[in-house]
């Protein structure tokens, strides 16, 4: 088959066209086909790839890197030491990826920040190798990074949470495995766990994340926050409480002018005291017994409620209000 010459008048070259109506030759495309495609190349492999160039080291060298970034803070030996342990947060990362199952890349990220821990803590000078070392900083930076993004809400912030995270339905499995019921207690035993942190685990892990602000019901306005209970007071329930004190105090105000001088000491004193006087002291007092004292007082009690009664027909609402004198 004869190829048309390219220097015929008028023709330009032009990529990935036709040579020749004819001759149906096709021109080779000047780029690969990786560089076409609409993902060009596997982002993970390209790490592997890039962390594969970097030599192990050996014990010597590592003592001898450690020594420099612990006496002198030589980041180049700090560089060394982390590049050459790469390959190892990707190993434990690997271990992780069944409980994440999400993007690897993730965990290598947090576990290359923890590699960098190791290195600034590393003790060159104690006979504990650098990787062996380095792995529990790289375990605890992978395992807080999935314990906190797990869930939009946090489900293990204490020791005892993180532990039962990664180990509770492991065990269940296992005694189910061996013939026993997975019950709290025994759970608690094997996990070295309260039956308390057991329960509220499971709980946390069978359940769903819930917005407090999405419907109670698909047909209802009212979001599920609105029916939380709150140990602090509103704002409303505070200005009330004010409100019912002041009228209470007012009340009493009025109640003293009906009172004779002795019950109004009594009131005062014994009553409506915050450090109340003896019943002998006030006895001593008037030349009275401490059985009268405590006779007159319970009956200025029980005028008082009488009193309130008549002039706030509501008032057995108000008894739980404290009255600061």
């Amino acid at each position: 088959m004869n190829k048309t010459s390219k220097k015929q008048k008028g023709y330009k070259k032009r990529p990935d066209k036709i040579k020749n109506e004819n001759s149906g030759d096709i021109k080779k495309p000047e780029h690969s086909s990786s560089d076409t495609a609409l993902v060009k190349f596997d982002p993970l492999q390209r790490y592997l790839a890039e962390i594969s160039k970097y030599k192990l080291l050996t014990r010597e060298q590592e003592i001898e890197l450690g020594k420099r970034v612990m006496e002198g803070g030589d980041t180049e030996a700090a560089y060394v030491l982390v590049t050459a342990n790469l390959r190892l947060v990707v190993k434990i990362a690997l271990e992780f990826q069944r409980i994440w199952m999400q993007n690897l890349l993730d965990l290598i990220q947090e576990g290359n920040i923890g590699l960098m821990q190791a290195v600034k803590k590393f003790d060159p000078y104690k006979n504990v190798k650098f990787s062996y070392y380095a792995s529990f900083w790289i375990k605890a930076y992978i395992l807080k990074f999935i314990m906190d993004n797990w869930r939009l809400v946090k489900i293990g912030t204490t020791q005892g949470q993180r532990k039962l995270f990664f180990k509770l339905k492991k065990e269940k499995q296992k005694l189910i495995d061996q013939g026993f019921d997975p019950k709290p207690k025994l759970l608690s035993e094997r996990l070295g766990v309260s039956e308390r942190e057991i329960v509220d685990m499971d709980q946390r892990l069978d359940g769903w994340d819930v917005s407090l602000d999405a419907p109670l019901k698909d047909d209802s306005d009212a979001g599920r926050i609105e029916f939380l209970s709150s140990e602090v007071e509103s704002t409303e329930d505070q200005v009330a409480k004010k409100e019912i004190e002041t009228l209470l105090h007012n009340k009493i105000d009025e109640f003293k002018k009906t009172m004779t001088e002795r019950e109004l000491e009594i009131f005062e004193q014994r009553i409506f005291a915050d450090n109340p006087a003896t019943l002998q002291d006030i006895g001593d007092r008037y030349g009275i017994s401490r059985e009268r004292v405590r006779q007159v007082e319970k009956n200025i009690i029980k005028k008082l409620r009488t009193f309130f009664k008549q002039d706030m027909p509501d008032f057995d609402s108000y008894d739980s209000v404290e009255v600061s004198s």
